[in-house]
């Protein structure tokens, strides 16, 4: 199992089978709150559902090509964060991130991305990690920005939730902006 420690309260590590239903319970009692920015929760209706994610997952991980783990804060899991794909071509990745309601404020997902964006450059030998959110996802917004990351864009009309076109902004960083940073 790939575990990182990021304080003596939390850790992530690589989501497993075994982690479905925990998982899955978490996605449904933050169904509401998930679903106002992610697609997944609508297409997320019972346990085997995180099950397939995971396995997919492991596949992406193994064909190195992206993963997502849990985030544990006091033995429970609180959320995931993950590489969506990784571009070995052109030497970049794109970092996701969710939390469950009830362990939003708490700076979990600010220091999962730094442990995250650290993996990228210093293991993975990538050049630049780009975060993408709704632009009105003031919270979600505040991790990159938080972290050193620029602002490059915006993409109109990205995504069709719940009958509302949401649109999404790119946040980059490059290797040598985080080097210059002590983020960890």
């Amino acid at each position: 199992m790939y575990k990182a420690v990021i304080d003596s309260n939390t850790y992530i590590a690589i989501l497993e089978p075994r982690h479905a239903d925990e998982l899955f319970a978490l996605i449904d009692r933050s169904r509401e709150s998930i679903g106002m920015w992610l697609s997944f929760p609508s297409f997320t209706n019972e346990v085997q559902d995180t099950r397939i994610f995971i396995e997919k997952s492991l596949k992406r991980f193994a064909s190195s090509d992206g993963y997502w783990a849990g985030i544990w804060y006091k033995g429970q899991i609180a959320g995931s964060i993950g590489f969506l794909y990784i571009d070995w071509g052109n030497k970049k990745t794109e970092v996701g991130y969710w939390l469950g309601k009830e362990f939003e404020g708490l700076g979990l997902a600010t220091k999962a991305c730094a442990l995250l964006i650290d993996h990228a450059f210093t293991d993975l030998g990538l050049h630049k990690v780009e975060i993408k959110m709704a632009t009105k996802n003031e919270k979600s917004k505040a991790i990159p920005e938080r972290l050193g990351f620029k602002r490059e864009g915006m993409i109109r009309d990205f995504e069709l939730l719940h009958g509302k076109y949401h649109d999404r902004v790119i946040y980059g960083l490059l290797e040598d902006e985080w080097k210059k940073t002590d983020q960890l």
